[in-house]
């Protein structure tokens, strides 16, 4: 019984054992396994680092890239901007027989094919005589102004010298930017001598004052700093021109309006075919929305017509003559405008349709489509730009 016992005993005790031994044949088993599923995290974790490595180096060759163009574009502008250096002398209205004091300013500018700079209006507005210097360079070289557009405050500027024009590169004007399209503008502000490059993108491209001119043209404004002395340096996008950095929003942070493309060539194209500024047309109406049901019933527009209602027309206009009060301007040029005054543009923006007008040449006619007592008319009409008007100033007291 013992024996059998111990028999069975040992016999319980093998298949201990061998219930031990086969536990610790599933435990080496699972251990191996646990090893092996560490081991291929280890893998999968090393195979994810070198993704994660590969798009950050995908990222670095991107922003590399980005920087090579940034660096081309300065490189280009580095040979391009030149400092531009003013004496001016103001006519003084109080005493109309004298000028003001001679006083110094300075501003930017750029080369464009023909050997010629651009610049501000108000870079160069009542000059003696005008300096230029190229970057890196000492020597100061004479300029002439041959044609000033205070209205779009745009100024040409030729150069004589052949000296200067040795190693310049020219400019050639782009095309207008998108909204979010980046833009790096190039001048000399004030506060250092050297050449400042800033850096920002578009937010809005609709008409805007002009402060020199106290006009309406279309304009772009942009996030980047645009300081005193940066007037005239070129806004620079994919190695061109995209525009001319002009003026900004007093009291506002990084708020920059730059003169677009269309408008510098407008001023240029006038500028070779009569050889001095010619200005921007104007059909000289007062307009007003119809946006109003009452006022879209009144003149018997057809629910699907738009348009604008004339309340003024200028008696200096063509316009004048042909279009009368109460109109209802439907089409420019065959281009329908909105009950807000607005055509399409660009990226499905709208703009007012005084900018198809402002981009006529002078003496060119448009087909206005207008609703005049209920019938719809069209007329040819001849755009010419409009007689500036005289400022009157009157003080209370004249000096003794």
């Amino acid at each position: 019984n013992t024996y059998v016992s111990s028999s069975s005993s040992t016999t319980q005790i093998n298949k201990n054992n061998e219930t031990h031994l086969r536990n610790g044949e599933c435990y080496t088993t699972t251990l191996a396994a646990h090893v092996l599923r560490n081991s291929k995290n280890n893998r999968q974790r090393q195979r994810g680092g070198g993704v994660v490595r590969h798009q950050q180096q995908q990222k670095k060759t991107t922003t590399t890239d980005e920087e090579d163009k940034d660096r081309d574009a300065i490189e280009l502008a580095l040979d391009s901007v030149v400092k531009i250096f003013t004496v001016s002398s103001s006519p003084n209205y109080i005493l109309p027989w004298q000028n003001k004091s001679q006083r110094e300013s300075m501003g930017s500018g750029f080369v464009i094919p023909g050997r010629k700079i651009i610049t501000n209006a108000h870079v160069v507005a009542d000059h003696t005589f005008v300096l230029v210097r190229k970057h890196g360079s000492p020597t100061k070289y004479r300029a002439e102004v041959q044609a000033v557009g205070h209205e779009c405050d745009l100024a040409l500027l030729p150069v004589e010298s052949q000296d200067f024009w040795e190693g310049m590169n020219f400019l050639e004007l782009g095309d207008i930017p998108f909204l979010q399209q980046a833009v790096a503008v190039v001048g000399y502000p004030q506060g250092g001598d050297n050449i400042s490059v800033t850096k920002g993108v578009v937010s809005t491209v609709e008409p805007t004052q002009y402060v020199q001119g106290a006009t309406q043209l279309m304009a772009i404004q942009i996030d980047a700093v645009i300081n005193l002395g940066n007037s005239g340096g070129p806004a620079i996008m994919a190695n061109k021109v995209a525009s001319v950095a002009f003026q900004n929003l007093s009291g506002a942070e990084n708020i920059g309006y730059i003169i677009p493309v269309p408008v510098i060539k407008h001023f240029l194209d006038g500028v070779e075919e009569s050889g001095k500024y010619v200005r921007f047309c104007s059909l000289g109406l007062v307009c007003q929305p119809t946006e109003n049901v009452q006022l879209r019933n009144h003149f018997k527009m057809l629910p699907e017509m738009t348009g604008v209602h004339v309340s003024k027309i200028n008696p200096l206009a063509d316009a004048y003559k042909i279009l009368k009060k109460d109109d209802i301007i439907l089409a420019f040029d065959g281009v329908p405008i909105a009950n807000d005054g607005t055509v399409p543009f660009q990226n499905r923006e709208r703009i007012t349709f005084d900018y198809l007008v402002s981009m006529k040449k002078p003496n060119e006619t448009a087909v206005v489509k207008v609703l005049r007592d209920g019938k719809e008319c069209e007329f040819s009409i001849t755009l010419r730009p409009l007689q500036p008007l005289v400022l009157v100033h009157q003080f209370d007291k004249l000096p003794s």
